[in-house]
C-alpha cells in the first residue's frame, strides 16, 4: 500500500502540489490523473524518493520515506517518465545490473529475470543492445528492470505513452496480471479509455490538490456523467472555476 499525507512542494513561489493526501491500495489499480502542471509527475518523484516533500508523509506498506528511504525503494518498483536504459547494454543486463543493485544472488536474479522476459515477451529482444529499441521495447525493458526485485508495489508514470496498439494492449494485460498478484499499482495517464479498462480507484490532481478520489462508477455519478472523460472533464472545470 502507498500512502501520500498532506504532501507540499514548492519551487520558489510556485506551489507544485499543495497538500496531497491519497492512498494506493493492495490488489487493486489506482489511477492518478490531471491536466499537464497539476503536480502528477512531482507527486509521483515524492512517492518514489527522487525528491523530498516540504511537507508531509510518504508512507509505502508502512514505511515512512524519510525515515527509512532505502527501505521504501525496496517495496517499490518504478517506470518513472524517463525509461533511462542504459543503451549500451543488452535487455537482459539492464535487468541483471538493477538486480544486483538491490543484492539478489544470482540464481534468484537468474529466475526472475526470465520469468519476467517471459511475461513481457521480450524473448526476441533479451539480448540486443537497448540502443535503437522501439518505444515499446524500451517500456518492457524497464518494467522488467523495475521488478526485478519482485516488489508489491509499483509505481508507473504514463507507462503506454508513445506505444502501439499491440504494445498497450500487452501492457494493460501485463499490470492486470500485477493487479491478479495482489500487488498495489498506481499509475498516471492522459488516455481515459486506459483508465476506464484498468482502474478500481482514480485521484485526479488539479493546481496540486485532490479534487477527487473515487472509483470510476463514483466518479460519473458524483459529476452526472456516463462518460469518464466528461467527468474528468467536469471535475477540472469546477476546480478551474474555484481557482479563478
Amino acid at each position: 500500500m502507498i500512502e501520500a499525507r498532506d504532501l507540499h512542494k514548492a519551487f520558489g513561489r510556485l506551489k507544485a502540489v499543495d497538500g496531497i493526501s491519497f492512498c494506493a491500495r493492495d490488489s487493486q489499480i489506482t489511477g492518478l490523473l490531471g491536466p499537464n502542471g497539476a503536480g502528477k509527475t512531482t507527486t509521483l518523484r515524492m512517492l518514489y524518493t527522487l525528491m523530498s516533500p516540504d511537507h508531509g508523509q510518504v508512507l509505502v506498506d508502512g514505511i515512512d520515506a524519510a525515515v527509512d528511504p532505502l527501505g521504501v525503494r525496496r517495496e517499490l518498483g518504478v517506470l518513472p517518465d524517463a525509461r533511462g536504459l542504459y543503451k549500451r547494454l543488452s535487455a537482459r543486463e539492464n535487468v541483471d545490473y538493477f538486480g544486483r543493485l538491490h543484492g539478489l544472488p544470482e540464481d534468484v536474479l537468474a529466475s526472475r529475470r526470465e520469468a519476467l522476459i517471459e511475461a513481457l515477451d521480450m524473448a526476441d529482444i533479451a539480448d540486443r543492445r537497448t540502443e535503437g529499441f522501439s518505444q515499446g521495447q524500451r517500456v518492457k525493458t524497464a518494467i522488467a528492470r523495475a521488478l526485478v526485485h519482485d516488489p508489491r508495489n509499483v509505481i508507473l508514470d504514463e507507462p503506454t505513452n508513445g506505444l502501439d496498439v499491440m504494445a498497450t494492449r500487452a501492457l494493460r494485460r501485463f499490470m492486470l496480471h500485477l493487479k491478479d498478484e495482489g500487488r498495489c499499482v498506481l499509475f498516471s495517464s492522459h488516455i481515459m479509455q486506459e483508465v476506464a479498462a484498468l482502474c478500481d480507484r482514480i485521484v485526479v490532481i488539479a493546481h496540486g490538490r485532490v479534487v477527487a478520489d473515487e472509483t470510476p462508477d463514483a466518479l460519473r455519478l458524483q459529476t452526472g456523467e456516463a462518460n469518464l472523460e466528461d467527468a474528468f472533464v467536469k471535475v477540472i472545470g469546477s476546480e478551474e472555476g474555484l481557482a479563478a
